[in-house]
């Protein structure tokens, strides 16, 4: 498993051809068709594949293994899969995205008395868009452009996105929801426009400029979190807090709770991340090299620097994970091996070193995982500080001496 370029991406979409007025496919994405969704199906996909084999399944199948069970319903809301009212939901809960899946070429898809069954055809992009939503956002957008390139489409959207006039975007829906209905079953334009929103909303955000929202053009530009499913996001709960309030106090003020099965499962989703990348970008080898001690040591732990447990809303973000050998983990940053208790002047040289990791991905990588804003977030949170909100973006220099002062105090 590796982190794949949009390079390689628009490679494996170029080997086919999208155009919707040959394929007449009205289901190449969808109203569920959203990053985390999509994220999360994959994972499940991948999941049951490693437990089962890469057989045949149907969306079924994937909706009523134990794993997706277990994580499904905790972090999307979602009635027992196994009860009888949950049934319609879930169908399209799975479904749309695995539909999307097989217009690409990521599942091959065959019919069976009327039932769709599929089976992963690529494994390494399966594996890609599970990781992460930013995976399936990535995707999501390298995928629209290519269809809508194929359908002799893309050349309005890009129209709109020089100008995003309200004349120029009832021009763009129009003629999509023209389009869609004279190439597609889809006969009724309430259907298009909640379609639509799937299409263009990807676009603008990697575009920086306005898009849908409620059927209209958009007040403002669109936002990562207008593009996801569970818009309800707990990673943003802090926003309010008063700055004379500690996070503690503000926790017990605002009875903040956060669901434990979500959060394990996107710690460890996170720390897969971490460990794929050190693999793939760092040879395997610690983040800590400051000792000069254990550089070339291989890091076989991933590290919590604020404690999952103490702060569950920030144990997912990849900037409060730093990889570590077996000794620098038992030894260092947990004392006495602990690992309930942390070593506070360890926690300060992992911070700085994952500084380093994180300045490193973005000044030598164009498509860098780390981002210096969510690492002066995690900071925020971890240290209950309000200098990190102070700091410009990039200011290395900054982040560095604010880090320094909030541990020699």
């Amino acid at each position: 498993m590796r982190f794949l370029s949009k390079k390689e991406i628009n490679s494996f979409l170029s080997q086919k051809n999208y155009d919707i007025r040959l394929s007449h496919n009205a289901r190449w994405i969808d109203q569920k068709c959203t990053p985390d969704v999509i994220s999360i199906i994959a994972d499940c996909i991948v999941n049951y594949v490693a437990e089962k084999g890469n057989d045949f399944f149907s969306s079924m199948d994937i909706w009523h293994n134990d794993y997706t069970v277990k994580y499904v319903e905790n972090i999307f809301k979602k009635p027992n899969p196994d009860e009888s009212k949950a049934r319609n939901e879930y169908d399209k809960f799975f479904q749309q995205p695995m539909e999307l899946m097989a217009y690409a070429g990521i599942l091959e898809k065959k019919k069976n008395k009327n039932r769709n069954f599929y089976r992963i055809a690529n494994e390494e992009i399966m594996e890609y868009l599970s990781l992460r939503d930013y995976n399936a956002l990535t995707f999501l957008q390298c995928y629209i452009s290519k269809v809508l390139t194929d359908s002799g489409l893309m050349k309005l959207f890009n129209g709109f996105f020089n100008n995003t006039s309200k004349e120029d975007f009832d021009n763009l829906k129009e003629n999509y929801e023209d389009f869609i209905i004279a190439y597609t079953p889809i006969n009724g334009r309430t259907e298009c426009r909640r379609i639509f929103t799937k299409v263009i909303n990807p676009l603008a955000f990697l575009h920086g400029t306005e898009g849908t929202e409620k059927g209209r053009l958009s007040k403002h530009k669109i936002t990562y979190d207008m593009l996801m499913y569970n818009r309800d996001n707990f990673r943003d709960i802090y926003s309010d807090k008063p700055k004379d309030m500690t996070r503690s106090e503000y926790e017990k003020t605002a009875k903040i709770s956060v669901n434990k099965n979500l959060t394990k499962y996107m710690s460890a989703k996170a720390k897969k991340i971490v460990r794929i990348y050190n693999d793939q970008f760092r040879a395997g080898n610690t983040e800590v090299t400051y000792d000069k001690q254990h550089i070339g040591d291989i890091a076989t732990h991933i590290h919590h620097i604020f404690p999952e447990a103490d702060y569950p809303t920030i144990c997912h973000y990849i900037k409060n994970l730093i990889a570590l050998t077996p000794t620098q983990h038992l030894n260092y940053a947990h004392p006495n091996g602990n690992t309930q208790k942390i070593n506070r002047e360890y926690q300060h040289i992992c911070l700085l070193a994952k500084s380093d990791t994180i300045r490193y991905d973005i000044e030598h990588h164009s498509e860098p995982i780390y981002s210096f804003e969510k690492f002066l977030y995690v900071l925020f949170i971890g240290l209950e500080s309000d200098s990190f909100s102070q700091i410009e973006n990039g200011d290395y220099d900054g982040l560095v001496t604010a880090i320094n002062l909030a541990y020699s105090t």
